[in-house]
């Protein structure tokens, strides 16, 4: 999961398929309003923006899309966009085996289950014509085929239950492997700093496939990626990273050359390289291989973790499972001075 960005659809809220009676109910204020948030318990639902393509009713409560089922209703927007409506816990149904391996052990599943729970609710808002995508970009969200019994346990046995924090909704973002340090939200993303997503030392991900790497790649990606910014330095000498945040992540990288340097933000440079060759900016170095002027010169770098590292550590929470942790306690710890509350 990463951090979010909603855009708003032309769909009108009638095109859900809700009735008004189905409104009032899933709204629970007002029947002109659909807000996951404000609902009951068990009543709670939420609307997913599918994407293009034609969908087929298997009965009242399940239908096909691109090939596979989903439960839920759905209908078509103006845009010819499905859009489905799903029980919220259905929906994580889904989305917790898709988040997290369903193998892991069930504290770490019900950790993710109430993180996934706690962010769909702490975004919902009644004025945007829909809630989440079933991708990245949101939660991964696949229908029926992707659920798994035990993710579907660690759902039901802690159906209600997310993170609080000064008596609303805590902000419960994750990634897959911190690399050691949890990451500052607002060190990764800016905005005011929030005291339980101010980054913690995570000694309990050390398993994960990502908890080191190593990459290399052509410098001329470096060129194909900032155009005239590199092209104005001449012959490249070196590359370096110029500032670390509280984490140990890269702020800045320097890039210099004959004829003068370049600074780049680390989520720029991230960005630019690709976060398939930097899967995240936990940097333990930086360096040219051989002679950065050649035409065949190369990057390599030492790092480790995988994402952006705020919040839930999922390797970590794993560790932490398997040494006896509870899912509140693996929530505690990831998030300190929240708590695990009904909603």
């Amino acid at each position: 999961m990463r951090r979010r960005t909603f855009v708003t659809s032309s769909l009108a809220f009638a095109a859900v398929g809700l009735s008004v009676r189905s409104r009032a109910a899933f709204a629970g204020q007002s029947g002109d309003e659909f807000d996951p948030a404000s609902a009951t318990a068990r009543g709670q639902a939420l609307r997913v923006l599918l994407g293009r393509g034609d969908a087929r009713a298997i009965d009242g409560s399940t239908f096909w899309f691109r090939g596979r089922r989903y439960r839920g209703t759905f209908s078509y927007a103006a845009g010819g966009q499905v859009v489905s409506v799903v029980p919220l816990e259905q929906y994580l149904y889904s989305v917790v085996p898709r988040e997290m391996p369903p193998s892991w052990p069930f504290a770490a599943l019900a950790a993710q289950a109430i993180a996934a729970r706690t962010y769909v609710l702490q975004r919902s808002n009644p004025r945007r014509e829909y809630d989440v995508v079933p991708s990245e970009a949101d939660q991964v969200y696949t229908g029926i085929d992707a659920e798994n019994p035990a993710a579907t346990s660690a759902v039901d046995r802690t159906a209600g239950a997310v993170l609080r924090f000064d008596g609303g909704f805590a902000q419960a973002v994750y990634s897959s492997c911190c690399g050691g340090h949890t990451e500052s939200s607002a060190d990764a993303w800016g905005g005011a700093p929030l005291s339980y997503l101010g980054g913690v030392i995570c000694p309990y991900c050390t398993a994960s496939p990502w908890y080191r790497w190593s990459r290399s790649f052509r410098a001329r990606r470096l060129r194909a990626a900032f155009g005239a910014k590199i092209a104005a330095l001449g012959p490249l000498q070196s590359i370096s990273i110029a500032e670390r945040d509280a984490s140990g992540r890269a702020r800045y990288v320097d890039i210099a050359g004959a004829d003068g340097s370049f600074r780049s933000e680390g989520s720029a440079f991230r960005l630019a390289v690709g976060p398939r060759i930097l899967p995240s900016l936990l940097l333990g170095s930086i360096a040219f291989a051989g002679d950065p002027a050649q035409a065949g010169a190369r990057v390599e770098i030492e790092g480790g973790g995988l994402g952006h590292g705020v919040g839930l550590c999922q390797w970590g929470a794993r560790g932490m499972a398997v040494a006896g942790a509870t899912a509140d306690t693996i929530l505690n710890f990831y998030f300190p001075g929240t708590h695990v509350g009904d909603d």
